[in-house]
C-alpha cells in the first residue's frame, strides 16, 4: 500500500541566458536537443522534472544530474541556464512562445499576460492517491504556503528594474484568473466542477491552467505545491521538497483524525501571499490563523514545529534544520542578487549558483 507522501518529485523551470550581455536568449529549441528536459511557455525557458523518488538524497542526486545535463547542453551553444524566479531582462526582452499549439492558443487568448509571463517556478509533487483527500489537503496546508514562498524568493528584478519585491514572479502570475490560495472546496467532485465551469466558460482552456498555489495534479496522483520561485541553490529546492512533503503528511493525519477543515478567509490568505512576496524573510509575515503580523523568523519556526512530526518520522528533521540554518546564513536569493554590482553580475552569479547545483 502506498501511503501519503511516500513518493516525491520536483519540477524546476530555468531561464536561458546570454552571459556576455546577461539577457534572455530565445534558444530553448537548441538547448533541448539531446537533453532530458521540456519546453516551457517562452522560447527563453526550459523545464526539468525529477524521477519519482522516495527519499531526499536520491531526489537531490537526481536534480543535480538534471541540472548538470542542462548546463552542459546550454554551454555547447555558448549559453547558460538560470534557476531563479526572474532575471533583470524578464518582462522587457521581446520573446515569443514556444512553437506548440497550446502555447500559441494561450498567447492569442491572454495577450499581455503571456508576453510578460517570463517567470520561473519550482514545483513539488507529493504522492496522494486519493483525489478527495488531495483536495482537502490543499485546503489544510494553504495557510503555510506563503511561508514556503518567503523561503524561496528569487525574483527582485523585472523589466530592468528593482521592483522592491522579493518575489515579483508572484505578482506577475497573480494577474491570471486561476491563481492564488486553494479555494474552499472539500471533495474532488467539487474541484472538478469548478474546473469544468472555468473551461466551459472559456476562462481557461484545460485543467493544467489551474494555477492555484497548491492543487491536485491534473496528470499525476499527487498534490502539487507550486507557490515557490525557482531556486538557484539546490539545497533550497531540497528544503522546499522536504517541507512540502511534511505539510502534506501532517495534513493527511489531521484529516484522518477528523479535524475540521480550516475556515481562514481567502482575503487573509491572499494578503499573506502578497506580504511574503513583498519582503521574503526581510520583514514580517502574516499568520492567517491568528490574523496577525509576526516576524518572518517566528513564522518559519512555527512552520517547522507544525511539520516536525512528519520530518522526524522520515528522519529528515536534522537535515531540514541544517538546510534552514544555511539559508538564513547566506540570505535568500533575492537578497544576494541585490548585492551584485550590476544586473549582468547578478545574472552571472545566478548562472554560477545554478551550475554548481
Amino acid at each position: 500500500m502506498v501511503n501519503v507522501g511516500d513518493t516525491l518529485g520536483v519540477e524546476e523551470e530555468f531561464h536561458v541566458v546570454n552571459l556576455e550581455s546577461g539577457s534572455l536568449e530565445m534558444a530553448a529549441r537548441r538547448v533541448l536537443r539531446g537533453v532530458d528536459a521540456e519546453p516551457e511557455l517562452h522560447r527563453s525557458m526550459v523545464e526539468t522534472a525529477s524521477a519519482v523518488q522516495t527519499d531526499l538524497s536520491a531526489l537531490r542526486a537526481d536534480l543535480v544530474e538534471k541540472r548538470r545535463s542542462l548546463v552542459q547542453a546550454a554551454g555547447r551553444h555558448g549559453l547558460a541556464v538560470v534557476a531563479a524566479g526572474t532575471v533583470p531582462g524578464c518582462g522587457s526582452t521581446p520573446s515569443r512562445v514556444y512553437p506548440h499549439e497550446r502555447y500559441e492558443r494561450m498567447a492569442q487568448e491572454y495577450r499581455q499576460l503571456v508576453d510578460e509571463q517570463q517567470v520561473a517556478a519550482c514545483q513539488v509533487q507529493v504522492g496522494v492517491h486519493d483525489r478527495d483527500l488531495a483536495v482537502r489537503i490543499t485546503r489544510r496546508i494553504r495557510e503555510w504556503l506563503p511561508t514556503l514562498l518567503a523561503l524561496s524568493v528569487s525574483s527582485p528584478y523585472f523589466a530592468g528594474q528593482d521592483t522592491g519585491y522579493a518575489s515579483y514572479r508572484t505578482i506577475v502570475t497573480s494577474r491570471w484568473p486561476t491563481v492564488g490560495p486553494p479555494p474552499d472546496l472539500g471533495s474532488a467532485a467539487e474541484y472538478d466542477k469548478v474546473v469544468s465551469t472555468l473551461v466551459e466558460s472559456g476562462v481557461i482552456s484545460d485543467a493544467n491552467m489551474v494555477y492555484f498555489d497548491a492543487r491536485p495534479s491534473a496528470r499525476y496522483p499527487t498534490v502539487e505545491v507550486r507557490v515557490a520561485d525557482s531556486c538557484p541553490d539546490i539545497d533550497d529546492v531540497v528544503l522546499l521538497a522536504s517541507l512540502s512533503r511534511a505539510l502534506v503528511t501532517v495534513a493527511a493525519a489531521e484529516d484522518a483524525a477528523g479535524r475540521p477543515l480550516p475556515e481562514t478567509p481567502q482575503v487573509l490568505l491572499r494578503a499573506a501571499t502578497w506580504r511574503a512576496a513583498r519582503s521574503g524573510l526581510g520583514g514580517h509575515l502574516v499568520d492567517p490563523s491568528t490574523r496577525s503580523a509576526v516576524p518572518a523568523g517566528v513564522r518559519i519556526d512555527a512552520l517547522f514545529e507544525h511539520a516536525r512530526p512528519a520530518l522526524e518520522a522520515r528522519g529528515e528533521w536534522d537535515t531540514a534544520v541544517d538546510l534552514l540554518a544555511a539559508l538564513r546564513c547566506r540570505g535568500t536569493s533575492a537578497t544576494r542578487q541585490r548585492r551584485a554590482a550590476s544586473h549582468r553580475e547578478a545574472v552571472l552569479a545566478l548562472a554560477e549558483e545554478t551550475r554548481q547545483g
